[in-house]
């Protein structure tokens, strides 16, 4: 069927165009996705859009000609949302192996190479657009976030494959490929947002927002960093109840068990959910941020978009119940004295800078050159906005870019540790209080653990939170378990063992297994006197019900122990389990522990059922396609 007048123009216009599609959670997608088209840009490229792929109809994809991609991989090797309906619509069975014919694309990912599924959704996708017809312009790029450098680390040499590449395939294309890294040829484009501002007395306080929850709406709903972030003000704000040390006064580690609740209704979860918390930020940085940036901290504001679009979700900009007070906004949206600025940032302060050795060091730090000082400087150091602006006296950033830059403030999720049915107005959180020394021995502190550590339950208090599904699917009663969580992967377990605990009473429950690890015995057995009574008696972990608890003390011995040696020494009770259709969780840190864990469970297969390493693999994939093998990780 011949093309229409419209798609043979499309397909024209397309040919010299270059489209970026992005799959973001978190923003370091779009980042990442913006620099490939700032720097097309800066190669002449006569036409480049930057799109979100969820805003992209992929029915239009086979009139493209050049296509890069930009894919984040969330959780256990997903997808981010924005890419959930972009992938459906490629996986259609009437798509052929021709469709994408005469389409050239590129993928780069950002994953984290300590979790199993390495930047699993890139790789998905490069294979699948080849089994569709499209050609690789370059071989796929993997940024990693244990990379000395970041992402960045992989994304630089990409993108000089890739330019080089495109500009061989199609010198019309990037008609100025030598310009993209020349510091010489860079200029500062126009923020993407404008503030408009008003004095307070020009809002009546009667049209004041006072509701905290509607005011942490209002302000994280105007922001541009917060699009893969806003999902409307927090449906809960709880009251912390309790604050308790798990560990042993003077030990190294701070462990904590939080209970909030709500103070005028219930709350609504289920066992292997998160808690997101929304932290406060320290008002004295806050306030020096204003001071360092000349801003009113009483003055209103509304922020638009260029187009013309106000950011938020709301009426005419021009509302009352649209304006924010600036200090406000600042304090819900803007992390100013926790995360450390993206290499942008320094690039846009360069132009700013009016002492010339400023304006020299932070263009050598936005550059290829740079790249590895500036991760010294900068990430390893854990250096904040606030910070990195207090080492630029000269640099005098508009309102509008520090909007634009600055990182958002981002919500913090953790396990829940606690069963609706026992607990109905209550969330439990087990959360380690984390702290660390720089290379530079500057000491850090994590932002919403010392937060909420720093709570007195005594006084009114109130938290702004949000319940989301878990990657632990909550198990059948019916179900035996196989529960694996050292340190604080034990949270979402203690959450398990109180809910089967409550079901014992009503219905016929399945035996589970838990395997704890720690340090030591006397310092940070967290949780010890609730493992050890449903260990005992008729309870859920108890040999009688066909359970078992099995703790690992790494530095109790000479040598190391850990979880993996616990379940290789209990490897015929794990095995039978299993054969009666026991369901696998593991939580816990992302760095080793998975690898190992599940490698001590493949030894386990290959020992109690007689099998080849690859057959118990393949048994651990057929488990995890069942639904039955299940890891929650975090860095």
């Amino acid at each position: 069927m011949a093309p229409s007048a419209a798609e043979a123009e499309s397909a024209a216009s397309s040919s010299g165009r270059l489209l970026v599609l992005y799959a973001s959670q978190t923003g370091n997608a779009m980042d990442a996705a913006e620099r490939v088209g700032r720097e097309a840009e800066r190669g002449g490229c006569p036409a480049v859009d930057v799109l979100s792929m969820d805003s992209f109809d992929p029915s239009r994809l086979p009139s493209e000609r050049f296509v890069v991609f930009v894919v984040s991989t969330t959780g256990q090797g997903d997808p981010p949302d924005s890419m959930k309906g972009f992938w459906r619509h490629l996986l259609r069975k009437d798509l052929g192996a021709r469709w994408l014919e005469g389409v050239r694309h590129a993928v780069f990912g950002l994953g984290d190479s300590g979790y199993q599924k390495y930047n699993f959704a890139a790789k998905k996708l490069d294979r699948r657009l080849s089994h569709l017809g499209a050609e690789q312009v370059v071989e796929i790029g993997l940024g990693d976030d244990q990379h000395p450098s970041g992402y960045e680390g992989g994304l630089d040499p990409w993108l000089m494959s890739l330019w080089k590449s495109l500009n061989e395939t199609n010198p019309l294309l990037l008609p100025r490929v030598s310009d993209i890294n020349d510091p010489n040829s860079s200029t500062l484009g126009d923020p993407k947002v404008h503030v408009i501002y008003y004095s307070s007395n020009e809002v009546p306080q009667d049209s004041i927002l006072s509701e905290r929850n509607k005011l942490i709406n209002r302000a994280r709903s105007m922001s541009p960093a917060l699009q893969f972030h806003d999902d409307g003000g927090p449906p809960y704000m709880l009251q912390m109840v309790t604050n308790q040390c798990l560990t042993k006064e003077g030990s190294d580690r701070d462990v904590r068990h939080f209970e909030l609740e709500d103070p005028s209704s219930g709350i609504s979860y289920k066992t292997g959910d998160a808690l997101e918390i929304l932290p406060g930020q320290d008002p004295s940085a806050v306030d020096a941020f204003i001071e360092r940036c000349n801003l009113n901290p009483d003055c209103y504001i509304t922020i638009q978009a260029k187009n013309g679009d106000k950011i938020s979700k709301g009426s005419v900009a021009s509302s009352l119940m649209d304006r924010i007070k600036l200090k406000t906004f600042v304090a819900l949206t803007m992390d100013i004295a926790s995360a450390s600025p993206r290499r942008y940032f320094f690039e846009v302060m360069s132009f700013f800078a009016t002492a010339e050795h400023e304006k020299e060091k932070l263009q050598y730090f936005a550059s290829p050159e740079g790249r590895d000082d500036l991760y010294r400087y900068n990430q390893k150091e854990s250096r904040t906005v606030l910070e990195v602006l207090e080492d630029f006296p000269s640099v005098q950033m508009p309102f509008e870019w520090l909007v634009q830059l600055t990182p958002p403030l981002k919500k913090r999720a953790f396990s829940i540790s606690s069963s609706p049915l026992a607990h109905p107005n209550q969330i439990h959180l087990t959360v380690s209080i984390v702290s660390w020394l720089t290379p530079f021995k500057r000491k850090r502190h994590g932002l919403c653990s010392t937060w909420l550590a720093g709570f007195n339950p005594s006084k009114d208090n109130l938290i702004p939170c949000w319940i989301r599904q878990g990657s632990l699917p909550p198990p059948h009663p019916s179900v035996p378990l196989v529960l694996i969580g050292p340190g604080t992967g034990c949270a979402p377990f203690r959450a398990f063992v109180e809910e089967r605990a409550a079901q014992i009473a009503t219905e016929p429950t399945a035996p589970v297994l838990f395997f704890f690890g720690c340090r030591n015995q006397d310092n940070d057995f967290l949780y010890k006197d609730f493992w050890l009574t449903h260990a005992q008696d008729e309870g859920v972990l108890s040999s009688k019900r066909g359970g078992g608890l099995f703790v690992a003390f790494s530095r109790d011995q000479p040598q190391k122990v850990y979880v993996q040696h616990k379940i290789k020494e209990q490897s015929a009770r794990v095995w039978n389990l299993l054969l009666s259709g026991a369901a696998i969780y593991i939580a816990g840190s992302s760095t080793k522990m998975p690898a190992d864990v599940t490698a001590a469970l493949e030894e386990v297969i290959c020992r109690e059922h007689g099998v080849k390493k690859e057959d118990a693999s393949k048994w651990l994939r057929d488990l995890e396609r069942a639904g039955r093998f299940n890891i929650e990780t975090w860095s």
